[in-house]
C-alpha cells in the first residue's frame, strides 16, 4: 500500500512539471503581447546579406573579418613568434629538474609563461599597435600597409633570436634564392628558423639547469649505498635538498631574470 502511494505521488509530480512546462509558451506569448500593447520595442537580430550604397558599412564588415581572423590565429602567433615557447620549455625542465611532477601545475607554469611574454613584447606590441593597428583603423594605412607595419617589430624580434644555421637550412629547404639582406627573408621561413632556434636555445637552458640537481641526486644516492639502505629511494632525501637549494639560492629570481636577459632585457 506505501509502494502504491509512493507511485501516485511520483507520478502526479511529473504531471504537475508537465502542465507546468506547457503553461510556459502561453506565458511567453502573453508577456510579448504585453510589451507590444506598452510600446516597448525588442530586439532583434538578423544575419544575411544586403545591397548597401554606403562604402563605410563594407569597410566595417572587412574590419570584423580581419578582427576575428586575427582572434582566431591569435594563439598560434603567441606561441610560435614570441618568446612564449623558449620560457614554457625552460619552465618545464626546471619542474623536471626538481623532480616535483605537478609543482607548480602546467596552469600556474602556462600562466607565468604567458605573462613573462607579455613583459618581453612589450614594446613590439607597443609599436605593433602604435604603427600598425591605430592607423588602420583611423583609415590612415590600407590593408597591405597595417600588416607589414604590425609584421616588422616580430620580424626584428625573431631575426634577433634566430640563428644563421637555422635560417640557412630553411632557405635551402624553401629552395629560393639566397637573401641579400635579412629583410629579404621570407616571414614563412623565418618563422620556422626561429621555433627550431628558440627550442635548441631552451633544451641548452635546460641542460644547463638539471647540472647541479643531478648532482645532488648523485650525492643522495651514493651516501644510501654507502650507508646499505638499497631499499630508500634516492629521491625520499634529495627532493627536500634539491628544494632547498633552489629556495636558499632565490631560484626563481635567477631564472626569471636569466630568461628575460636571454632576449636582450626584454623587447
Amino acid at each position: 500500500m506505501k509502494r502504491s502511494n509512493v507511485g501516485l505521488r511520483c507520478a502526479l509530480a511529473l504531471l504537475s512539471f508537465l502542465l507546468a512546462l506547457a503553461a510556459v509558451p502561453a506565458v511567453a506569448q502573453v508577456s510579448v503581447g504585453g510589451a507590444a500593447a506598452t510600446g516597448i520595442t525588442l530586439p532583434s537580430v538578423n544575419l544575411g546579406f544586403k545591397t548597401t550604397e554606403n562604402p563605410n558599412e563594407v569597410v566595417n564588415a572587412i574590419k570584423i573579418v580581419l578582427v576575428l581572423t586575427v582572434l582566431t590565429l591569435a594563439p598560434a602567433i603567441l606561441i610560435m613568434m614570441t618568446s612564449f615557447t623558449r620560457i614554457v620549455i625552460v619552465l618545464s625542465f626546471l619542474r623536471q629538474a626538481l623532480g616535483v611532477q605537478q609543482m607548480p601545475p602546467n596552469q600556474v607554469l602556462v600562466g607565468l609563461s604567458i605573462f613573462l611574454t607579455f613583459f618581453i613584447m612589450g614594446p613590439a606590441f607597443k609599436e605593433i599597435n602604435d604603427k600598425g593597428i591605430q592607423p588602420y583603423l583611423a583609415n590612415r594605412s590600407s590593408q597591405e600597409q597595417a600588416l607589414e607595419a604590425s609584421l616588422t617589430p616580430l620580424r626584428k624580434f625573431m631575426l634577433a633570436q634566430t640563428r644563421p644555421a637555422d635560417l640557412s637550412l630553411f632557405v635551402r629547404l624553401a629552395k629560393i634564392n639566397e637573401p641579400k639582406t635579412l629583410a629579404d627573408v621570407p616571414t614563412m621561413v623565418l618563422i620556422p628558423s626561429f621555433i627550431i632556434s628558440e627550442l635548441k636555445t631552451a633544451f641548452q637552458i635546460g641542460f644547463i639547469i638539471f647540472l647541479p640537481f643531478l648532482v645532488i641526486d648523485m650525492l643522495a644516492a651514493s651516501v644510501l649505498m654507502a650507508m646499505g639502505m638499497m631499499m630508500l629511494p634516492p629521491v625520499v632525501i634529495s627532493l627536500p635538498l634539491k628544494i632547498m637549494l633552489f629556495v636558499l639560492v632565490d631560484g626563481w629570481t635567477l631564472i626569471v631574470g636569466s630568461m628575460v636577459n636571454s632576449f636582450g632585457g626584454g623587447g
